[in-house]
């Protein structure tokens, strides 16, 4: 089945991680893309290796007449100023999805400015790495990797199936249809916490011979703890009831394995462990 992007022209704003990395697989796709950046030295650079056609660091109409899907990836406060500011600037019957990772806060409102306008399906590609900016694209990080797409009301199958395509082309291996709230209730557990988890084990114990004592497992569960404390404290801010939820959740399975270590219950520990390795299996099974 022909994909329903082809020859569609594709506006990008924000070229970080993940919108370099968009602009690059959807170019060398054969699509046209452009794209929207405040920073000239990321516009230069993805222009120089053939991210992009062309590249521009102001906001102007012009650009978006010809466009007929924008991908925004930016920190969602500022994808919603954004829109606020220049939707007048959006081409009637414009396709619009982002890559934010809170959606409940933003979509109604983002949906309401472009009502009229432009039809907004939202978007989550779960992947990235603990380094940023568009220099450090890895295509490789969409490989075998999930991609939620939010539907609500607003949205037609139409659309949907574009999004779908477009997470496709990308290269995601599962495609998954969530609500709003859905989409952050698992954001905080899946995402949001395992980055709570993981700054704690980095901040817990101050050693300058960490590094020479440790072995994989602390390497593995800390390998997120370098992070982008702009954007996280932004997104666990905005998500915070959810959050609280999910890290609720977490200190009570926490307290069961301190008591039983209190405790010395050797059964009940064991009992913990069994169940976590039955979970894994079959997270690992569907993972595949």
């Amino acid at each position: 089945m022909e994909s329903k992007l082809k020859n569609k022209n594709i506006l990008i704003i924000g070229l970080g991680l993940i919108g370099g990395t968009y602009a690059k697989i959807l170019t060398d796709s054969g699509l046209n893309v452009e794209a929207i950046d405040i920073n000239k030295d990321s516009i230069v650079f993805a222009i120089q290796n053939k991210y992009i056609k062309n590249g521009y660091t102001d906001v102007k109409e012009e650009y978006f007449q010809d466009k007929d899907l924008i991908i925004f990836c930016l920190y969602p406060r500022v994808f919603l100023e954004w829109i606020k500011k220049y939707k007048s600037f959006i081409k009637k019957g414009t396709l619009v999805t982002d890559v934010t990772g809170i959606k409940s806060i933003i979509v109604n409102d983002i949906q309401k400015e472009l009502e009229g306008i432009a039809e907004f399906v939202p978007s989550h590609p779960m992947a990235g790495t603990e380094r940023s900016g568009v220099q450090n694209v890895n295509t490789k990080v969409f490989q075998n990797a999930n991609f939620i797409i939010i539907k609500t009301d607003k949205n037609t199958d139409e659309n949907i199936a574009k999004i779908h395509d477009l997470a496709n082309t990308l290269g995601f291996s599962r495609i998954t249809i969530l609500d709003p709230i859905k989409h952050d209730e698992m954001i905080a557990y899946l995402s949001q916490l395992t980055h709570v988890i993981a700054v704690s084990l980095m901040t817990g114990i101050y050693d300058d011979g960490l590094a020479y004592y440790t072995g994989d497992s602390f390497r593995d569960l800390t390998r997120i703890a370098r992070i982008n404390e702009n954007m996280w404290s932004e997104l666990f801010l905005l998500n915070k009831d959810a959050l609280l939820m999910q890290m609720n959740r977490f200190e009570i399975e926490f307290n069961k394995m301190k008591e039983y270590l209190i405790k010395e219950d050797r059964d009940k520990i064991k009992e913990m462990m069994i169940e976590s390795t039955k979970r894994r299996e079959l997270f690992d099974k569907k993972n595949i």
